[in-house]
């Protein structure tokens, strides 16, 4: 079992710009954080490897390693909740930042209050994650079996591969099954803060868990997307 963190949240800070990695580290420093900046991708990573850290701030644009291929590389051994941080704003690097397993997604400009929500609902999140479960959760539902203790699910043996977060929104989903569940609360209860229009995190985690359950070949059933009111975890059309 992961040990629980005593004394202030550690938060490792990768930015290579260096008045907004003065400015993130002196904020987060006054509110409470113990915060170490590196200023290149390498080594951050090696940083990341080396000490335990709650979280990591990574810039995509870094000189020496980019934050994708840092992400990668974490993502072998550590499963550190990692918040990416980039001015590009392009989909496609939102996309790729959770596939390859990022917790969250900050476009800059942001504001430090912002940050500070972000940072403090990741916390919570992982303090979730590590209370004792009271119930077993069953060993398999509709041939899905999840796991509490890994954060995962597995059809016919094999892992789907999710992240602490897109297992907390599937098993969300799971135990309010054809219950469309909204955006709103799923932000509130899951992500653990509030839904504003333009936040696409979920939409994002949302997309990520289809395509691992379909890569994993379970198609009983499937999460969908109800106009206008959220999402449900329900059978699939070819099982209706």
């Amino acid at each position: 079992m992961t040990p629980v963190p005593v004394g202030p949240p550690r938060i490792l800070s990768i930015e290579d710009d260096p008045v907004l990695g003065a400015y993130v580290h002196e904020h987060l420093g006054r509110s409470g954080f113990q915060v170490t900046w590196c200023q290149n991708g390498n080594e951050g990573l090696n940083m990341a490897r080396r000490q335990p850290f709650d979280v990591v701030l990574m810039d995509i644009l870094l000189p020496g390693l980019d934050g994708l291929n840092v992400l990668t590389q974490l993502r072998q051994s550590h499963s550190t909740p990692v918040l990416l941080m980039s001015a590009l704003g392009a989909e496609a690097d939102r996309i790729s930042g959770f596939r390859l397993g990022a917790d969250d997604y900050l476009p800059k400009p942001f504001s430090m209050a912002e940050l500070h929500v972000r940072i403090e609902a990741i916390l919570r999140r992982v303090a979730l994650d590590r209370r004792p479960v009271p119930v077993a959760t069953p060993a398999a539902v509709g041939g899905l079996r999840f796991d509490d203790e890994q954060c995962d699910v597995f059809f016919a043996g094999q892992a789907a591969g999710l992240t602490r977060s897109e297992y907390r929104l599937l098993e969300t989903l799971n135990r309010n099954d054809e219950e469309v569940l909204s955006k709103a609360f799923l932000y509130q209860h899951v992500l653990q803060r509030g839904y504003a229009a333009h936040d696409r995190s979920l939409d994002m985690h949302i997309s990520q868990i289809r395509r691992k359950l379909k890569g994993i070949g379970y198609t009983e059933r499937e999460v969908r997307t109800v106009w206008g009111k959220g999402y449900v975890l329900s059978a699939s059309d070819d099982n209706v």
